[in-house]
């Protein structure tokens, strides 16, 4: 990933994507090292992170971790699920961050030179070109590592600069938490709530 030192930055996370992503490469991302890392590579603006919330629960699991980046540098844009029974009768929850995550890189793209995207969601290919054309240049980091693949072959090709998620490990894993194993084994972080995207 290419970097100047006095390039305007902004991340954009998409929660449950990046989450995901490195559950399948089995380790867990320290977010003050991601924060950090990337304080380093230019003037950074803004660390949006993204995600879905389910109301009226006692207690949220991803509390915690939203509260921490609430107070430690992330700009927080969290969206209610909307809980409903199915034809079948079975729960589902239903959120999508997509278009908030549009909207604040379409308003950003003015006053940064440089987004840094943390998806492999192909439904951003569309977005990322309308930031290049403005002049920016776009990163995505999402992985090719995993069987199937989490990134999307035209958001991958779409971007100025697509990195592995597995090749920023060094720099962004947590560490002294046992490795993860790429199965179903519990997370010890918080889980972000599983959506369906329509």
């Amino acid at each position: 990933m290419l970097f100047y030192p006095q390039e305007k930055l902004a991340l954009f996370i998409d929660g449950a994507n990046l989450y995901s992503t490195a559950r399948a490469l089995g380790f867990d991302i320290d977010y003050k090292k991601l924060l950090t890392e990337f304080s380093k590579k230019g003037i950074l603006v803004r660390a949006y992170y993204y995600t879905a919330l389910v109301e009226n629960q006692d207690f949220s699991p991803l509390r915690p971790l939203v509260d921490w980046l609430d107070y430690n540098g992330y700009t927080l844009v969290t969206k209610n699920v909307r809980e409903f029974t199915d034809a079948t009768g079975r729960r589902k929850a239903k959120s999508n961050m997509d278009i908030e995550m549009c909207v604040d890189m379409m308003e950003m793209a003015d006053t940064i030179d440089h987004i840094v995207l943390f998806t492999g969601d192909g439904d951003f290919r569309r977005v990322v070109e309308a930031v290049q054309r403005r002049g920016r240049r776009v990163s995505v980091i999402s992985t090719l590592r995993t069987q199937p693949a989490m990134a999307s072959d035209d958001l991958r090709r779409q971007a100025d600069h697509f990195v592995d998620l597995v090749d920023l490990q060094h720099l962004v894993a947590r560490v002294g938490a046992p490795p993860r194993q790429n199965n179903n084994q519990q997370a010890s972080v918080p889980q972000p709530v599983s959506l369906d995207s329509d």
